[in-house]
Parts: C-alpha cells; structure tokens; sequence
C-alpha cells in the first residue's frame, strides 16, 4: 500500500479560485455524528451555542448509533474498558440523560437543525440526497461511527473534514484522547483535517493544544477537547467561508495507527496515577 499523502486538490482549489462564500450566502454545513448522550453531545452544547449564523447555515444533522453493534456488545466493551465500579457509574449517568430525553438530536431540534437520517453514510440514496438535494458546501464529522467512502466523500463541493482529538499521523485511530495521557503528552492536540479514502490522512487544515495534567481524568479531558473542538470547527468554518483555507499535506513520517484501548492498556493508565472518571 502506497504510504506517501494523498493528493488533496479539492480545498486548496477553493480556497484559492473562487472558494469563498459570498457574505450574503452562508456556508452550507451537513453535520455527521454519533447518538453519544454523555460525551459527544458536548461538542454540540458549544457549537450550537455559538456557531455563526451569518456565516454558517447548518441544512442538517444525520446522527448513527455508536459502534454500530448491538447494545449488549456496547456494554461489554465498556465493562472491559472502565471496570466495574467506572462502568456502574457511567450507566448512572447514561441512565439521568435517557430519563431527561437528553441528547444531540433534542440540541439540533432546539437549535432549529433539522435531522437527516440514514442506516449508513455510505448508502447510495443517501449520498444522492446530500449531494443533489441538501447541496453542502462541507460535510462537517464530528465521531462519526462510519469509514467515508468516495461517495459520500464527493458529495460536497468543497469535501468532508473532521476533527480529531489527537495530533497526526502519531494518534491515528480510536481513543486519541487515552493513548496522549498514557504516553504522558503535555497536551492533546485537536487537529481538523480532510477526509480522504484512508483514514486519518488528509491534509492539516487547522490545530489546538488541550493541555494535559500529569495526573488527570480521562473524563476531564474528553470532555475539554470536545468543548474546545467546537470553537475550533466553528473558527475553520468561518475560514472556509472567506475562502482562506489552504490544507497542509500530511506527513506520514512516523504514523502509528491504535484501536480501543486493552484492559493492560487501561491498567497501565491507572498506574501512571490517571483516573478513567
């Protein structure tokens, strides 16, 4: 497999050639994200909050189940990831926001987003909806559970971003956020990049530092990047919209790739003197 960057021409035209936005036109934002009541769901109190109107009109939201597997599979890994007396814990507090109807969907609906929902992104009706009838200038994914194929990748004219709570190539892959404080990072780095074919490999479009305890909670710290996340996408929209985006092509150099956490992995964390909540 070809490791070198993947050609990136779509924002760069834009940005260079007529990609700005008229002020009179807002930017035209799908949003793409996970049903995460407890985590997720605080990006979208700041960003629903404080996204700008003038700038920014968001046409909707599709919202997919976390991880993609039955509620039971959901469970175990979680019991595995934060032991039982974490795992107790995190169902209470999932347990309060089910009972209180809280979540991202009643945040869009409050905030006037109207919800566009799909099995998948990938779906051939749905990319044909985006794509000729929603019409985004940017497809914006925020933990969505799903790999981008070309389809959907192409359905906006100015390509699909993400963020990510981990500095690239080095924290590629799930859990960005665990991995930085078990290496013992000064900080976590949110880093908004294209979305190309292979994972976590488009070019760097815009970056933030979180800074990291030397002992610290990984509730803590999800909870910051994802606030901090927010005002980060707000501003690269706002770039997007004056036509001043101008990616920077990832360097692979050095790229590591990690998926979910192992319970030695999480034992490991714990000695360092961190905490899961």
């Amino acid at each position: 497999m070809n490791e070198s960057p993947e050609p990136q021409p779509r924002l760069d035209r834009a940005a260079t050639h007529g990609g700005a936005v008229a002020a009179s036109a807002p930017l035209r934002v799908l949003l793409v994200t996970e049903d995460d009541p407890l985590y997720v769901v605080k990006f979208f109190e700041v960003f629903f909050a404080e996204w700008p109107r003038d700038q920014v009109e968001l046409i909707g939201i599709t919202i997919s189940e976390a991880f993609h597997e039955p509620i039971h599979k959901t469970a175990q890994r979680m019991l595995s990831f934060y032991g039982p007396v974490d795992f107790t814990r995190l169902c209470a507090r999932y347990a309060t926001v089910k009972a209180r109807r809280y979540s991202i969907g009643t945040l869009a609906r409050c905030a006037g987003v109207p919800l566009v929902p799909t099995h998948s992104v990938n779906d051939e009706a749905y990319v044909a909806r985006v794509r000729d009838q929603l019409r985004p200038d940017v497809i914006v994914s925020v933990a969505a559970p799903e790999i981008f194929k070309k389809g959907i990748l192409g359905a906006a004219r100015l390509g699909c971003i993400n963020i990510h709570c981990g500095r690239l190539p080095i924290y590629r892959g799930m859990m960005p956020n665990f991995w930085q404080l078990l290496h013992g990072e000064k900080a976590a780095t949110l880093t908004v990049h294209e979305m190309v074919e292979k994972l976590d490999a488009g070019g760097i479009i815009k970056t933030r530092e979180f800074p990291l305890r030397e002992r610290d909670s990984l509730d803590r710290v999800i909870v910051g990047t994802k606030q901090e996340s927010a005002r980060l996408m707000i501003e690269v929209l706002q770039d997007f919209h004056a036509g001043e985006v101008h990616p920077t092509p990832l360097d692979m150099t050095g790229k590591q790739y990690f998926s979910f956490p192992k319970p030695a992995d999480v034992q490991q964390f714990r000695q360092r003197g961190h905490r899961m909540l």
